[in-house]
């Protein structure tokens, strides 16, 4: 059975007389221990379904399972208890303004009942976790914005969670704070077994940290599975654009003389090999690199390039024949629609 399940989920609002539906038959199922990322374009409902797995959102239809219970026949006070195994971090990270950062850590300790004193010990545990130990005393105010996400981090850790949801937690921060923070999510992941649910619109992120993934696109699930699988072969256009940019389209290549641009995705063993100059000096024919992206995939150098090669169908075919003999997945790119 897995930790989390959803069923059938169905999200409707209702607003100034019209029905917007958020979310349309969401159906997924993530494991204890993963970390499992949730991505889309902004307003593709990630958000929704995010607050839906702990009930902030009550679902129109369908079901919410954590370890086989369903959250909707719980009652309030059961649902409150089963929301302390579910901890959250946002992007603004909501800390309390007026209460310096151990004060912030104690806050949902004390809300549930435990004496100042353990809640200060437990904090101070918490904060080492998040390297913050020698911050307790300042404010808000006084921290950086990954210094206060890592508040917000050892505060959602404070109740000992068996999950954690991440609500775009990195998309405020600056590319070499959002590495740190992701680094430190892995730790926690791999030290406390915590399972992670990371919402998104950065592949980057995805690729970085994440085991799996779903593309939420207009409130529909449009493709899951492996990160590594769907960086290599996306299926739909939403993780097509969320990879390679609205501005192209690809597919699996299977007729050569239609277009004149391929995708190749190289991994770690292929990634610092001279594989474009070879193509040129084995076929003496030009190529483009129209784009270059090297990306770091669950530890691993993977990345991506859109070539421009020759018109010639046969030419053409006997490269990407070069290519795929080579280790490399290719596939052909279109314009976007």
């Amino acid at each position: 059975m897995s930790e989390i399940e959803i069923k059938n989920l169905k999200k409707v609002f209702e607003i100034k007389g019209h029905s917007i539906i958020a979310l349309d038959n969401i159906n997924l199922s993530i494991e204890k221990g993963d970390i499992f990322g949730i991505i889309g374009m902004s307003g593709a409902g990630k958000s929704t379904l995010v607050r839906s797995i702990n009930y902030l959102e009550k679902p129109t239809e369908g079901q919410i399972l954590i370890d086989g219970t369903d959250l909707f026949f719980l009652s309030e006070k059961e649902l409150r208890k089963k929301r302390s195994d579910i901890g959250m971090i946002f992007q603004n990270f909501n800390l309390l303004e007026q209460k310096n950062v151990l004060d912030n850590v104690c806050f949902p300790l004390e809300i549930g009942g435990v004496k100042k004193k353990e809640a200060r010990v437990r904090a101070r545990e918490l904060l080492r976790t998040v390297n913050l130990e020698d911050k307790e005393k300042a404010y808000p105010s006084q921290l950086s914005g990954g210094q206060k996400q890592r508040v917000a981090i050892a505060r959602a850790l404070a109740t000992n969670p068996r999950i954690l949801l991440c609500d775009e937690a990195t998309s405020a921060l600056d590319p070499q704070t959002t590495s740190s923070i992701l680094s430190l999510l892995k730790e926690i992941n791999h030290n406390l077994g915590i399972t992670i649910v990371i919402i998104t619109h950065q592949m980057s992120v995805v690729t970085e940290i994440c085991n799996r993934v779903a593309i939420i696109d207009n409130g529909r699930l449009v493709e899951e599975g492996s990160v590594d699988t769907i960086f290599e072969n996306p299926q739909s256009d939403a993780a097509k654009e969320l990879i390679s940019g609205k501005d192209l389209r690809f597919t699996p290549l299977k007729k050569y003389e239609t277009d004149n641009r391929i995708r190749i995705v190289f991994k770690e063993n292929s990634a610092y090999e001279p594989v474009i100059s070879n193509l040129i000096l084995k076929f003496q024919k030009p190529v483009n690199i129209l784009k270059a992206d090297t990306r770091n995939v669950n530890g691993k150098a993977v990345g991506e390039m859109i070539l421009s090669v020759p018109d010639d169908a046969v030419t053409r075919g006997e490269m990407v024949s070069y290519l795929e003999e080579e280790g490399l997945i290719v596939t052909e790119v279109t314009d976007n629609a």
